[in-house]
């Protein structure tokens, strides 16, 4: 980036700050924590949509399970373009994947110094990027598939967006988002605009890998904002008679924070209106996650957050789920071992 560029960036950067800090005091008397959604689905045990112990029938009495928690989820998703569902990692497996990010976000930045690698083959781009990085995430390494073993086949993290856009549905993001100690809020935005008689266009599932406190920098999402009355809207910022339509919706739309326990996740519609808030801690925030796409839809309108190798290899979620059982039977995971060969 020239000096010229950089300069520019960064008083788009201070822009982008002031009003992300404007949209705040807007917020601040809405915002209420993201409660998980409770289901309660015959055959999954006393815990409803929150425990891994119940189903009977075996193997295939498990995944009906799940298959009928993420049909309830999904009628929740559907409706308010966000819904929380506890326990999709177990905690010993949240903490070896936290573990594995920072070590791999630590040689991703040693490798782009030395010139081995473009920043692009390790990171995709974010909103304001200081003290925040979006970390793509590699496959064949076991943490990775254990985590994704655990979101699409053994909670109803994959099926309640299977239950909408079936399980042709596209690998379309697989990365980490990190908020490190003085990251500054974001502004609301949508991650893909609203195409009139498309639907739905991309689910994305954010996974806490540590407990997500307030001050953390947890995710604003305004619920029901993923609809066309609410992007036109959001698209009038005209303030030439009074506050804009855009600042009358922040203002009055109740907000809901991702403040996540650890292993649970939320999953939204990429055209919900949401940001990432300021990390005021003294920790870093990560939260893994997978977005998959409608298999209808060509582009959504949002650069996707995957290493290149994986993107163009147009996986769908039955062929990952397929492999992943493979793997889980002791039989070995052949199309992520392929996948994975093909990473620079």
């Amino acid at each position: 980036m020239s000096d010229v560029s950089n300069l520019l960036y960064l008083e788009q950067e201070k822009l982008i700050v002031r009003r992300g800090e404007l949209e705040e005091e807007f917020m601040s008397k809405t915002a209420k924590p993201l409660k998980p959604s409770k289901v309660k689905v015959r055959g999954t045990g006393s815990a409803g949509g929150f425990g891994k112990g119940g189903g009977a029938g075996g193997k295939s009495g498990k995944k009906a399970a799940f298959k009928a928690e993420g049909k309830t989820y999904s009628k929740i998703l559907k409706r308010d373009g966000v819904v929380g569902i506890d326990n999709i990692l177990p905690p010993k497996v949240a903490d070896s994947l936290r573990e594995y990010v920072y070590n791999l976000r630590q040689k991703s930045e040693e490798d782009v110094e030395a010139g081995i690698v473009q920043p692009i083959q390790r990171f995709a781009d974010v909103l304001l990027k200081k003290d925040r990085c979006d970390l793509t995430i590699p496959l064949g390494d076991d943490i990775v598939s254990d985590a994704l073993d655990e979101a699409l086949r053994n909670s109803a993290a994959g099926q309640t967006i299977a239950s909408i856009l079936s399980e042709d549905a596209v690998l379309y993001e697989l990365s980490c988002l990190m908020s490190d100690p003085g990251s500054q809020r974001q502004v609301i935005h949508p991650d893909t605009p609203f195409i009139e008689g498309k639907g739905p266009v991309l689910y994305t599932c954010f996974i806490a890998l540590q407990d997500v406190l307030l001050d953390m920098g947890p995710t604003t999402w305004l619920p029901g904002t993923h609809t066309a009355e609410a992007h036109e809207a959001f698209m009038d910022s005209d303030s030439s008679t009074g506050e804009s339509r855009k600042d009358d919706l922040i203002r009055n739309k109740p907000a809901v924070l991702g403040t996540l326990s650890k292993g649970s996740c939320a999953i939204f519609d990429s055209r919900c209106l949401h940001c990432g808030t300021a990390n005021k801690s003294m920790d870093s925030r990560a939260l893994f996650y997978f977005s998959f796409k409608n298999p209808q839809v060509g582009y959504p309108g949002n650069p996707s957050s995957i290493r290149s190798e994986l993107g163009t290899a147009n996986i769908s979620m039955k062929a990952l789920e397929e492999d992943l059982e493979l793997r889980s039977n002791g039989k070995g995971q052949p199309l992520i071992d392929r996948l994975a060969a093909t990473l620079r």
